[in-house]
């Protein structure tokens, strides 16, 4: 019946809370502690186009899509890093420090995001620490396998600059310089 009244009333719904399950930060809370996550999140809409954060700017939270996509980009130049859609999530280090932001991030298409900012998951911890200390806990995980997928980036395109060079240098060798 509670179900019922929130989507009557358009409070957060059931679709808010499966989201919420496929985040990696969220998906070893009981549906308990996703409630209480939930009330954490402010939902926003954006149309195409529009700006979420930009580039240079103070990170204040994170952001996961609802619904419709979202485009990364490096500034000056807009050149897009990634799309990311449905149920992906960006921006969550801003949770653990209020870091300059290295990217901007546009809607792509008219999108629907729910924020968690870093106050709120202060506040938190005040109120429940257990639950704060778990999603603390995720996000440190989350944030240590995403800098290994960094790391072996890194390394790969050094390999490949590396065995560029090496060709170039043969190159240069079979001109009869």
């Amino acid at each position: 019946m509670q179900s019922l009244w929130k989507s009557l009333l358009g409070g957060p719904g059931a679709s808010e809370n499966d989201v919420l399950q496929t985040i990696p930060l969220f998906e070893e809370l009981s549906s308990r502690e996703l409630d209480a996550v939930r009330r954490l999140l402010h939902r926003r809409e954006y149309v195409a186009g529009e700006s979420i954060f930009v580039q240079g700017e103070p990170g204040l939270g994170m952001y996961i899509i609802e619904r419709g996509a979202v485009s990364i980009q490096s500034e000056p130049s807009g050149r897009e890093l990634v799309e990311l859609t449905d149920g992906d999530f960006f921006g969550e280090i801003a949770l653990l420090n209020e870091v300059i932001r290295t990217a901007t991030a546009r809607a792509k298409t008219d999108c629907t995001l729910l924020s968690l900012f870093q106050p709120d998951l202060l506040a938190l911890l005040d109120r429940n620490s257990r639950l704060g200390v778990k999603v603390l806990l995720a996000l440190a995980r989350l944030v240590g396998l995403r800098l290994v997928e960094v790391s072996d980036e890194v390394e790969d395109l050094t390999r490949e600059c590396e065995q560029l060079r090496a060709r170039l240098g043969d190159a240069a060798d079979g001109d009869g310089s």
